[in-house]
């Protein structure tokens, strides 16, 4: 028939229907695991956080001119705050079981504090690093006033009521996606333990449970700290029987199970505080560059809450609940200043993605999940025992819980039309230009030391070259804008975005189930209504 269109035959296939609700999920958001199941979930979530809580303070406090004692106390600090915010999130934000950790986007403005001139001078690398903390802390006070302004005010509930699954897809599979360059180049740095990590990770947790029906949950639930355990003593065993003596420095770094030392720099016990580090120093540029870093970190910490809330099996998450999360989602990056954690704090990508692999979106086991960080930030030894893992076995985590929540991302188009021409060119435009802008500013970066915006002040430079290194964030706002421009009055439009499916959850009220996921705790709702 001309035109390929017309209503389908009754004996022609039928499509699979789209889902508000993810199916088949074990426990969803409100029905917690069985106790002793909850706690090991909630260990498993622990360790997968650790990645970025390490990888982050290993990079950037050396450059300060910290040694391994202020490492593990940075660790520490990011440790417990990540605990700290991962309750509030979860009490009091969006109530998603979404793991509040460091961010990477943080990084390049914090690397530009670090190089900023006015520390040069400074004779003493350790009285160098508590300036620099400071100044960095000060920079974090002032721009975590951005997302609690943007949040509490209900500003960001506004944005977040023109999003539609069509521009959903661009900024949550970019936020799993786009992290690609943590995955198999870590995995490499050490593949004769992140191959095997990674191959494992598949095999016990894709395989196996089909194989041996018996013990079903076992494999695929507790697939992570099986694996883990397995590569771990291997890469001890290699460490001990002396396979990396004589190589590079570079490769014992990242293979052997002794060098992050932590375990010999971390105290037994100690208990992180606000201004362990002196008062914080205050200056206007950097507080810019900080706030324009913890806009990108909104973005895309909004985009990991749809992948959260998909995988948690609930229903879409209301933009005055959305916006009430990025409000304390700025608490939780004032709380970073304060503390000294040297980073700011967003959603964790890796711990959306562990949903997936479990299936378990309950929000007790993220719960537990922090109160293993902050137990294991106190015991400073037996904490810095977990954090010694190396890099390339968690590298090779990433690789699977990156490309769920990139699927997680993809999988909004069941409530698109793909056969609408306007659907392919927003949704191929915006991914492409979220992959090809970044890639022209980080290579650009990488050549010459800066980006092409290098102006004499390098707090504006950051403030221009950030947002454009940030993948989902180029492919987000460009499908957003597109997607609310493009003749978006014309018949049939609305339904080929998906907004129609979106309609009862525009407001709080608007279907029953969002007061069962959503709701706050201790009848909160009474004085702080959700509209």
């Amino acid at each position: 028939m001309a035109g390929g269109g017309g209503a389908p035959k009754a004996d022609e296939p039928q499509p699979h229907p789209p889902k508000d609700q993810l199916p088949n999920i074990s426990y969803c958001i409100t029905s917690p695991p069985p106790w002793p199941e909850a706690i090991l979930l909630g260990f498993q979530h622990f360790l997968v956080m650790l990645g970025t809580t390490v990888l982050i303070p290993t990079a950037l406090v050396p450059q300060m001119g910290g040694g391994n004692e202020e490492k593990a106390r940075v660790i520490e600090t990011l440790l417990f705050v990540a605990g700290i915010n991962t309750l509030l999130q979860t009490l009091f934000g969006t109530r998603l079981p979404a793991v509040i950790g460091g961010s990477y986007t943080f990084v390049p403005t914090t690397i530009s504090i670090i190089l900023a001139g006015r520390f040069s001078s400074e004779p003493d690398p350790i009285e160098k690093f508590k300036r620099i903390m400071r100044a960095i802390q000060g920079a974090l006070i002032v721009a975590s006033t951005l997302q609690i302004v943007l949040g509490f005010s209900g500003l960001w509930r506004n944005v977040a009521r023109f999003l539609s699954p069509l521009s959903a897809v661009p900024l949550v599979s970019l936020v799993g996606f786009g992290l690609y360059e943590l995955g198999f180049p870590g995995v490499a740095k050490c593949v004769e333990i992140g191959l095997p990590e990674l191959i494992l990770l598949v095999f016990i947790s894709q395989y196996v449970p089909h194989v041996l029906p018996v013990g079903k949950h076992l494999f695929d639930r507790f697939a992570v700290i099986f694996t883990i355990a397995i590569v771990w003593i291997y890469a001890h065993l290699l460490t001990v029987g002396g396979a990396y003596n004589d190589a590079a420095p570079k490769t014992q770094a990242s293979c052997r199970t002794d060098r992050a030392g932590l375990i010999d720099a971390a105290p037994w016990i100690r208990i992180p505080y606000p201004f362990q580090w002196g008062a914080p120093s205050f200056d206007a540029g950097e507080a810019f560059a900080m706030m324009m870093a913890a806009f990108v970190a909104l973005v895309e910490s909004s985009g990991a809450f749809i992948a959260v809330y998909r995988y948690a099996s609930a229903t879409p998450l209301p933009p005055s609940i959305l916006s009430r999360g990025i409000g304390w989602q700025g608490v939780g990056i004032l709380l970073s200043g304060l503390f000294g954690t040297v980073n700011g704090s967003s959603v964790s990508v890796e711990n959306a993605g562990l949903l997936a692999l479990t299936r378990v979106g309950s929000r007790r086991v993220v719960q537990i999940s922090a109160g293993f960080m902050i137990f294991f930030s106190i015991l400073g030894k037996f904490g810095a025992v977990f954090a010694s893992i190396p890099p390339p076995i968690i590298a090779a985590l990433y690789c699977l819980f990156f490309a769920y929540v990139g699927a997680g991302g993809l999988s909004f188009l069941q409530f698109c039309n793909l056969n609408s021409f306007r659907t392919k060119f927003i949704l191929g435009f915006s991914i492409f230009l979220g992959l090809s802008v970044p890639q022209y500013f980080n290579e650009y970066t990488a050549i010459n030391g800066f980006g092409p915006v290098h102006t004499g002040a390098r707090w504006f430079n950051d403030i221009i070259n950030v947002p454009f290194q940030s993948k989902p964030f180029v492919a987000g706002v460009v499908a957003y804008f597109l997607d609310n421009t493009l003749f978006k009055r014309k018949d049939g439009i609305r339904k080929d975005r998906g907004k129609h499916w979106w309609d009862k959850y525009k407001s709080f009220k608007g279907d029953s189930r969002s007061e069962e996921f959503y709701s706050l705790p201790f009848n909160l709702n009474k004085y702080f209504p959700s509209v």
